[in-house]
């Protein structure tokens, strides 16, 4: 079981050009996106968040459960679903604006327990940084750390939502001694302000940055690896790093590969088949408008 523990929000994606396109609701969060894209690649997974009772809290859940993601974890309250709306620029990347204030999402409270046979946890996006939420989810990360649990996190920055870069900055840096497996964006990086060798000092054993089109390259103690992208014809780039996380996640799995160590020893062949993985399922999720990551039948050969 990989559990991806994180916020479900919907999406208003605009439908034509201009300040007053019509927007279209769309299922999506980032790590909803990865739970949609776990199951559909055929991996065990499970989601653990907090999730309103309203319509769209109701759709949010349904599609969890036609992937045939576990949401025995997912709490539930009255309060309404987070609203993200999206505008997309002429080469299809996406930029957000949010609507957060007492949204359902923000209340999570950490479990007493992991559902059993879980072998990694996923973090990150907007969970990690809105309070007292955040916290929570904090908590479950160290906790899992500390039980041996292989953790994954992407930052997946929201620079809108976070009020104090600095502290965030901090914060992100406190998170490193309880990651694994450690994915951001070249612009995510960029925006931390650090370097691939200093976040694998400060402990997970692999960090991977994507680079767009240009293709995703891992970092480990024995060397760098990288992989070029998948040429495809972009509509948007909705969900495509959450779809990376969710290649990495099931291909690691597939090898197994969720440990340190593992992870440590694939070397480049092992490497270059994941990385390459990531790319094609990335390649397809951009392919498409929305966040809508490949089935498994979709990547083979």
């Amino acid at each position: 079981m990989i559990v991806v523990a994180g916020e479900a929000l919907i999406d208003l994606v605009p439908r034509g050009t201009g300040a007053l396109a019509a927007l279209q609701p769309a299922l999506g969060g980032g790590p909803y996106n990865t739970a949609v894209a776990l199951g559909r690649l055929g991996s065990p997974a499970a989601f653990c968040s907090r999730v309103s009772y309203d319509a769209f809290g109701e759709a949010l859940l349904d599609r969890l459960r036609e992937t045939g993601v576990d949401v025995s974890s997912v709490q539930r309250g009255a309060e309404p679903t987070t609203l993200a709306v999206a505008t997309v620029g002429a080469d299809g990347s996406a930029a957000y604006s949010f609507y957060v204030d007492g949204t359902a999402d923000r209340l999570f409270t950490a479990p007493s327990a992991l559902p059993p046979g879980t072998r990694a946890v996923s973090f990150g996006t907007c969970s990690l940084v809105l309070e007292p939420g955040a916290s929570a989810y904090e908590e479950l990360m160290r906790a899992a750390a500390a039980q041996g649990v292989f953790t994954a996190l992407d930052p997946n920055i929201r620079a809108g939502l976070i009020p104090d870069a600095d502290a965030y900055r901090a914060r992100f840096k406190s998170w490193l001694p309880s990651v694994s497996l450690l994915k951001l964006s070249e612009e995510d990086a960029q925006w931390l302000g650090g370097t691939p060798q200093e976040w694998l000092a400060a402990g997970p054993a692999a960090v991977v940055i994507t680079r767009g089109g240009d293709g995703l390259t891992a970092f480990t103690a024995d060397g760098e690896y990288t992989v070029p992208g998948e040429r495809v014809e972009v509509v948007d780039t909705i969900g495509a790093g959450d779809t990376v996380n969710a290649a990495l996640l099931h291909g690691l799995a597939a090898r197994d590969a969720l440990s340190a160590q593992a992870l440590a020893a694939l070397g480049p062949e092992g490497w270059a088949g994941l990385l390459g993985f990531a790319a094609r399922a990335a390649a397809v999720t951009c392919s498409r408008a929305g966040a809508e990551p490949p089935y498994a039948h979709e990547l083979e050969g």
